[in-house]
């Protein structure tokens, strides 16, 4: 691009350089590459709405011990039948995912959560206020839907895949195997059994328990022992090396042409929003540092559903043009946003 600060000019392609233009003609070249980011994302995410999505049904697993949504009564097995972020209004919810994105907006914003429930089999549903205001900004990392509480829908405590000289396989479970109690405590689902598994660590060292299952029909008991593991510096927990669960029930969402590009357009606006009001809270110091990639990392989280496929591309896509659209737009020439 010619431009006198950056060499010499002729004179006469002076009238052309960009140093010489109006104000709005120099803000229009400078924006011109973040809208169109901006406008490939609203295309990608309108894109994904009119193909239709397979996600998880929104029925909540069992929540984190200590977590909100225990605080709450959440109990796990509840389908969400609409929520609402305060001061907005209360909206259907169709999948999982969908509840997961409000689940992270309210969380980072400080906004409550207000689920309106209808459990499965019951005769009428009710509300359960989730206090997200009580996270304080700085907890915005990739444990945040831990915190929350809710981060998986409701499967079966089955297991799945066995693998190799793993403490399962040293236990004698096998795939298929319904686990039934832990040490005398019910199991619920696969979410809960995660946890629990998660917590057979004390000191350091694995904690041995009694599993009763079901195999073939048959009860059985067996002894399991797991593997202590230690990730990213996190407290050690305990690992089976067997997959829990199994693929929770899923629904397609999709939407009408005019619908599934309006839903792009707001997707957009608000990865984009979000991504802006978490790197203020870093330069004001509200929020860790070690965040610097967590908005896009939690809103790409919040995005996935529970397969990968083409759709999920896309989205990965559009996540990455909003990511260049707003960095770009920041006056910062370390972002490539400014002169």
């Amino acid at each position: 691009m010619l431009d006198e600060r950056e060499g010499d000019v002729p004179a006469s392609e002076r009238h052309q350089a960009f140093n010489t233009q109006p104000l709005k003609s120099r803000a229009a070249i400078v924006a011109a590459g973040p809208a169109a980011n901006l406008l490939l994302a609203i295309l990608l995410y309108a894109a994904v709405n009119w193909i239709g999505v397979q996600e998880p049904q929104p029925v909540l697993g069992s929540p984190v011990a200590g977590s909100l949504a225990a605080e709450a009564g959440l109990r796990g097995g509840e389908r969400v039948a609409s929520a609402g972020l305060e001061g907005d209004a209360v909206e259907p919810i169709r999948s999982f995912e969908e509840l997961r994105w409000m689940l992270t907006r309210g969380a980072l914003d400080g906004r409550d959560l207000r689920l309106v429930l209808a459990r499965e089999g019951a005769s009428r549903g009710g509300e359960v206020l989730l206090p997200l205001s009580r996270l304080s900004s700085r907890e915005a990392d990739a444990q945040l839907l831990r915190k929350v509480g809710i981060v998986a829908p409701w499967s079966p405590p089955v297991l799945g895949e066995v693998m190799a000289r793993g403490a399962a396989e040293r236990a004698g479970l096998r795939k298929g195997d319904v686990v039934l109690r832990v040490d005398g405590k019910e199991v619920g689902d696969a979410q809960q059994l995660r946890d629990l598994i998660r917590a057979q660590v004390q000191g350091g060292q694995a904690v041995r328990s009694s599993w009763d299952i079901e195999r073939a029909g048959q009860r059985l008991q067996l002894p399991v022992t797991p593997d202590v593991v230690t990730d990213g510096g996190q407290p050690p927990v305990g690992r089976i090396s067997a997959f829990v669960g199994v693929p929770p029930a899923m629904v397609t969402v999709r939407h009408g042409p005019v619908d599934g590009l309006w839903n792009g357009v707001v997707r957009t606006w608000e990865v984009s929003a979000l991504t802006l009001r978490m790197m203020g809270r870093m330069v004001i110091g509200e929020a860790s540092v070690k965040n610097l990639s967590g908005p896009l990392t939690i809103a790409d989280y919040a995005g996935k559903s529970a397969s990968l496929g083409f759709t999920q591309y896309l989205t990965f896509l559009a996540l990455i043009s909003v990511s260049l659209g707003v960095l770009n737009l920041l006056p910062l020439p370390v972002l490539d946003g400014g002169t």
